[in-house]
């Protein structure tokens, strides 16, 4: 009797020790995968490790509302620059724009930020058009005008999307490209806003950031 007890006692021992190993496996297989899927942090320097940020601003939206860097504090936000009248690639980029609000409407954790660059034309009665043709809804998605200086400095400095030459200068910036940015505003990916594929890629880089989240 004893000695059965005592072999049903080590099988018990051996199925929670082969129980405990399963799991401490399964976790450490969840956790690989979670290293491998975050996303990186762009636009470190070499000799600095503090991570690049979106710079504090003030624009004005669709809506004549004053909008600024604390109306995305915490927010995962997709930024691209634009402008109306663009027969090129603005009606692309605003359409897949488009498709991003449609697949996170309702989500309040995502929201989108288009900058005109041609502010001198694209006023707030023009942006606010623009955006209903594109079923935008302004408490998600901001169509925004400024000073043509401050947002080509935006797209350069903060964004990184409008190349480096003449970053303070009035000139024209122009670039398909969206960037992703994560609740502390650091940049988490660029994705060309006119390839449908890639906007695939964007839109499950913004799922991988609401897990981190």
């Amino acid at each position: 009797m004893w000695v059965g007890r005592a072999v049903i006692f080590r099988w018990s021992v051996v199925a929670v020790i082969v129980f405990a190993a399963m799991i401490w496996g399964y976790f450490i297989i969840t956790e690989s995968q979670i290293k491998k899927s975050s996303l990186p942090v762009y636009g470190q320097r070499n000799n600095d490790s503090t991570d690049h940020v979106i710079a504090n601003f003030r624009l004005i939206d669709q809506d004549g509302k004053i909008i600024t860097e604390a109306d995305f504090k915490g927010k995962i936000y997709v930024a691209d620059f634009f402008f109306t009248n663009c027969e090129g690639i603005c009606p692309l980029m605003s359409n897949q724009m488009e498709r991003i609000a449609e697949k996170f409407k309702g989500n309040t954790s995502v929201l989108l930020l288009s900058h005109t660059v041609k502010p001198e034309e694209d006023s707030i009665p023009v942006l606010k058009e623009y955006s209903k043709n594109h079923n935008a809804d302004s408490s998600q998605w901001h169509f925004v005008t400024g000073e043509r200086i401050v947002i080509n400095k935006l797209a350069r400095t903060s964004y990184l999307v409008g190349g480096t030459e003449g970053e303070d200068s009035s000139d024209f910036v122009h670039t398909q490209f969206f960037a992703l940015i994560d609740p502390i505003k650091r940049i988490r990916g660029f994705y060309d806003g006119t390839d449908s594929a890639e906007v695939n890629k964007l839109i499950s880089d913004i799922d991988i950031l609401l897990k981190e989240e």
